[in-house]
Order: C-alpha cells, then structure tokens, then sequence
C-alpha cells in the first residue's frame, strides 16, 4: 500500500479485493484489479468497515450509509515476481513468472 500524502483529516477502513485499506482522503492506494473500469472513471466503495472523521464508527461488519469515492488513477501490472520449482538430482527445473495486476486509486471524498 502506497501512501502519497500525509493527512489528519478523515480516516476509513475498505474491504476490496479480499483485502482491507486503511485510506485518508487525498491519498493514493493500490488496490487489486477492478474490473470494468478505464483511468479516470470515479469509483464508490460502500464495503466502509470503520470511519473517523472525529469520532469513530466501527461498523458490524461494515458502517451504514458510509461511502469512499476515489478517482482511478493508473491501470497497470507489478513488477514480475519468478518462482523456480527445483529437485536436484532428478533432472526437474521448472521457471515461471507472474505479473499481479493493480489499480491506483485516489481517494477524493469519504462520507460518515
């Protein structure tokens, strides 16, 4: 997770993805891959499981009428991550790579 700019404000928690994302507003994350969506669409995440704008609201399992628009920012793949399967003496040697997808995310607004 990237963070690109400090902020006191506002403070969420988000499940996309499998995962969870601690996100201030006006800072950049990224995220597993979304599907449907170009650089520069704005997208809502509404799986908000905490929310501090001041006061704290810890949702069960996540917090009512709380949403997180962010701005898409990059469309891309990691760097490439190579797994090397080997068995000495035998002869086996096997190499793949792989490349994880991601979405940048700029988080514009987050509403309580």
């Amino acid at each position: 997770m990237a963070k690109t700019a400090t902020n006191e404000g506002a403070l969420a928690v988000i499940a996309t993805g499998g995962k969870q994302y601690v996100v201030h507003e006006g800072t950049t994350v990224s995220i597993e891959k979304l599907d449907g969506v170009k650089e520069g669409d704005t997208v809502t995440f509404d799986q908000v499981l905490l929310v501090d704008t001041g006061s704290a609201k810890v949702g069960m399992p996540t917090v009512a009428g709380a949403k997180v628009t962010a701005k898409v920012t990059e469309i891309g793949r990691a760097k490439k991550v190579e797994v090397v399967r080997y068995r000495q003496k035998s002869r086996y040697f096997k190499k793949n790579g792989h490349r994880q997808p991601f979405v940048k995310v700029e988080i514009q607004k987050i509403v309580a």
